[in-house]
């Protein structure tokens, strides 16, 4: 069987790894260069490969294609393999056959990161043999073919679902639902919501779909279509008999008549959307059947994700906060709307065909001034111009973050939610994080 792999990153290599111990004949083509470090694992393990090229009679003659989720669709060597009827399936998909262990897979617009970890960290912490992996950390494939988990945590991202067939979680969560990455789904938002949904396709009775309640996207999916998985719901202004929801300032979750409470104020994570991530990840743990008092104390000291709301310093009593991670709008509203003080926001980068007016009310209430940090800064400075008192366009971090503090007073907050991608003046959301985070150290 010859097994094709499109992409010669981490989920690549990792496929390549798990299919040459599955006995397959492994080719890997990356229309880019390799990185050093993948390529040493292809030569080391005897995988052929090639790189700044797609040679078609090396690929269109697969069994089977594993595409890497940045690669789209319409991408002219994907299209000829699906004109032949070769199929081209994601990592998940190719990997999942190859284990007996169990599977939570994590999917949403937002907040997924964060919530794969938390639940990642609920086993752990309990003493499961668990595995993190998807969209995040080490490539599930690779993690197969060491074989080292029960179970396994999987940040899912919608790329990655569009190209299964037969995979299904034991456990599947999806987060919430808002517009994004439409650019890959012909700008039709209902085509992004059924990927996401993709996710419980294949579940059965036996398995479990949790799941925002109070998002507008995902009630309306119910309204015209099923899933055979059970439904465990969580909301922060419904009760449930079975399913979690925030009661008098406490958490509260009802799975299989049994009963979890939890005040909020305990929990480290801070903001609303956050108690939804730890309502998701604590549902999970219920039905894990992990103690009561290790789920306590996992969602008292969990450290949360980096790039993620993440405190940075306190200088002369102003509180710089890093949430690069919030490429798209409905990310940057979460931040906002956490901010308890006068805010600095520091936004801008590539849009994906952003509605800032969605930011209006929690902009006027909160922000005091907006540092533009991009490119091109036009559609915000119309959005917000006559909102604020002061807009600043700026070109790079260390500007964005020398002019913030000029414009704070004690007890104000900055912070750097930029509601975009990062690709006009970094490398990734990553990297702007960390060049923030540096700015900040060096004032």
């Amino acid at each position: 069987m010859r097994l094709v792999i499109l992409g010669g990153g981490e989920s690549g290599v990792g496929t390549a790894i798990l299919g040459k111990k599955k006995g397959y004949e492994v080719f890997v083509s990356d229309f880019g260069k390799i990185k050093g470090n993948y390529k040493e694992v292809l030569i080391i393990n005897g995988i052929s490969w090639e790189e700044e090229k797609h040679t078609e009679e090396l690929i269109l003659n697969a069994a089977v294609v594993m595409k890497s989720p940045g690669i789209p669709d319409k991408s002219p060597i994907v299209k000829k393999l699906k004109e032949r009827g070769i199929p081209v399936i994601s990592e998940i998909e190719f990997a999942a056959p190859f284990t007996k262990a169990s599977i939570i897979g994590i999917t949403g617009s937002n907040g997924k990161t964060t919530t794969t970890m938390l639940t990642h960290h609920l086993l752990k912490s309990a003493g499961l043999n668990v595995g993190l992996g998807g969209n995040i950390g080490k490539s599930f494939a690779w993690q197969i073919a060491d074989n080292k988990y029960d179970s396994y945590v999987l940040e899912l991202s919608s790329f990655q679902l569009d190209g299964i067939i037969d995979f299904k979680p034991h456990i599947a969560i999806i987060t919430n639902i808002s517009p994004d990455h439409l650019d890959r789904y012909e700008y039709k938002y209902e085509n992004y919501i059924d990927s996401k949904f993709r996710i419980t396709m294949n579940q059965t009775e036996d398995d479990y779909l949790i799941y925002d309640a109070d998002d507008e996207a995902i009630c309306n999916w119910f309204k015209t279509h099923t899933t055979k998985a059970k439904l465990i719901p969580f909301s922060l202004t419904k009760i449930f008999s079975e399913g979690a929801y925030i009661k008098n300032n406490k958490m509260e979750i009802k799975i299989s008549q049994e009963e979890f409470t939890m005040d909020t104020e305990h929990i480290a994570l801070e903001g609303k959307h956050n108690m939804k991530n730890a309502m998701a990840a604590t549902s999970v743990a219920k039905l894990m059947q992990i103690r009561k008092a290790t789920i306590r104390e996992s969602l008292s000291n969990f450290q949360g994700v980096e790039h993620r709301l993440e405190k940075v310093l306190k200088i002369q009593n102003v509180q710089y906060i890093n949430d690069s991670k919030a490429t798209n709008v409905n990310a940057t509203f979460f931040a906002l709307d956490s901010m308890n003080t006068p805010t600095v926001w520091i936004v801008g980068g590539v849009d994906k065909g952003n509605d800032y007016n969605e930011l209006m009310s929690l902009v006027r209430e909160k922000v005091k001034a907006i540092i533009c940090l991009g490119v091109d800064n036009k559609k915000i400075i119309d959005v917000f111009g006559n909102v604020v008192d002061m807009m600043i366009e700026v070109d790079n971090m260390n500007d964005a973050v020398r002019m913030a503090q000029r414009l704070t007073e004690k007890g104000d907050s900055v912070l750097l939610s930029p509601a975009c991608a990062s690709f006009d003046l970094f490398e990734n959301y990553e990297d702007r994080g960390n060049q923030f985070k540096q700015a900040v150290k060096n004032l």
